[in-house]
Order: structure tokens, then C-alpha cells, then sequence
């Protein structure tokens, strides 16, 4: 796979693109700061025929956020059985985690705007991942671009 990173200067952006489809892939970008306590970024979903953005995701610092949950999945590089899924706290993104024979984790990220009504949109896509050294790269840039040092809050 071909992850693309955050720069390690100004995290404008970061890009996640399948091994599997170079066409799959999810950004995130257009982070601004709400409060001392939460940031909020916009989140697209890129796949043949798709293009969806979510506005205003919020990452709470004193949350369980999405940078531990990738962290724990790097951590476990050996796999797990069945489906791990992380939510933000306004159920507008989830991230659900499979491991697959050969050392991939297959990341499914599912767009829901909260703030429309029910049953508005939807969209997911899913990006695969070397469970090692790529997952634990994610889990870092993520981090990085929310801003969010290790061991305060994310």
C-alpha cells in the first residue's frame, strides 16, 4: 500500500489510500479549532463514482478518540477475530476494523451527517492497511493532524 502522511510541519491534510484500489482512498483536511476542547475537519470518501465530504466531525480531547482506537489496532499487529468499531461521539463517522490473513487491516469509514435529517446520506468506503508499521503511521498522523499529543485525551 501507498499511505500518504501528513506532512510533519503544518498538518493541512492527510491521505489514506487503498493498496488494494489506488482509487479508494479518505482525507482529512479543513481542521479549525472550536474551543480549547474540541477541533473540528472535514472528511471525504473517494472511490469510482463516489465523492462524499462530511463537514464538522468533532474531536473531543477528553474523549476515547479515533488516534487511540488505530493505536490499539497497530498494537495488535498479530490480528483479532471479528469486527472492532470506533464512533465519533455524534455518530456522523465510524471506522470498523477487520484483520485479514497476510497482515492487513481493513478499515471500513462510514459517512453519516448527523446534523441531516434521518436517512439522509451515507457513504463508506474501505482502505486496506499493512497492520504493522502502516496502521502504527496512521495512527501518528492522525494524531498529529487533530493536533492531539499522546496521552491527552483524543
Amino acid at each position: 500500500m501507498n499511505y500518504l502522511g501528513a506532512a510533519l510541519h503544518e498538518p493541512t491534510e492527510l491521505t489514506v489510500r487503498c493498496q488494494d484500489d489506488r482509487a479508494v482512498s479518505v482525507k482529512f483536511c479543513d481542521l479549525f479549532d472550536e474551543d480549547g476542547d474540541c477541533v473540528h475537519y472535514a472528511i471525504e470518501a473517494c472511490a469510482a463514482g463516489l465523492n462524499a465530504r462530511l463537514d464538522g466531525v468533532a474531536a473531543w480531547n477528553w474523549s476515547a478518540g479515533l488516534a487511540p482506537f488505530l493505536e490499539k489496532l497497530s498494537e495488535d499487529f498479530r490480528g483479532w477475530d471479528g469486527e472492532r468499531v470506533w464512533q465519533a461521539i455524534d455518530r456522523d463517522l465510524t471506522v470498523r476494523a477487520v484483520f485479514r490473513s497476510g497482515g492487513h487491516v481493513g478499515l471500513t469509514w462510514t459517512l453519516r451527517p448527523w446534523r441531516a435529517s434521518v436517512g439522509s446520506w451515507e457513504a463508506s468506503v474501505t482502505t486496506w492497511l499493512e497492520a504493522g508499521a502502516q496502521m502504527s503511521a496512521l495512527a501518528a498522523d492522525v494524531r498529529h493532524f487533530l493536533g492531539q499529543e499522546a496521552g491527552h485525551g483524543g
